[in-house]
């Protein structure tokens, strides 16, 4: 084992302890569900509901399979299809930096994950174990293609913004 070894499993596991973190926050965290559904409602989703358990299946999901190394370009997909939708309404209007609620937090996981799905889940994955190997232009254009497919049918059915939300 080497430091191409360590790499992507530490990126995993960071990442995916995170998006489990952010996960458990939607569904036990301070207005549990229906708070989480309501703020889903204030940036224009249909269905606050449904959008804040979808949440919570995506990032635990996501999180637990970035852990395990399993299915490696489609956890990202997740990871990043969800930083897309925060991005794009919650985080894009208010600028780049993180301490004015930009969306440098959300690009950073997005880019992170966009990394991983390029080199792979490393040597210390289920994926490695199981022999499956979809790393390189085609781990990075399926998380990529994935997420940008999501996030738009996320968007056309479900997304409704307010009229401030378009200028």
């Amino acid at each position: 084992m080497d430091v191409t070894d360590v790499a992507p499993t530490l990126l995993r596991l960071v990442v995916g302890a995170t998006m489990i973190a952010h996960g458990v926050n939607h569904w036990l965290g301070g207005g549990r569900i229906a708070g989480t559904a309501r703020w889903f409602g204030g940036l224009g989703l249909r269905n606050g509901v449904l959008q804040a358990w979808a949440s919570v299946f995506t990032e635990i999901g996501a999180g637990v399979l970035l852990i395990l190394g399993l299915g490696t370009p489609l956890a990202c997909a997740a990871v990043i299809a969800v930083m897309l939708v925060a991005g794009l309404l919650a985080h894009r209007a208010n600028g780049f930096f993180v301490f004015h609620e930009g969306y440098e937090y959300v690009l950073v996981l997005a880019v992170v994950a966009l990394a991983l799905a390029f080199v792979g889940p490393g040597r210390l994955s289920i994926d490695h174990a199981a022999g499956i190997t979809v790393t390189g232009w085609a781990g990075g254009g399926i998380a990529l293609g994935v997420a940008v497919v999501s996030t738009t049918g996320l968007l056309a059915l479900f997304w409704r913004p307010r009229p401030e939300q378009t200028a």
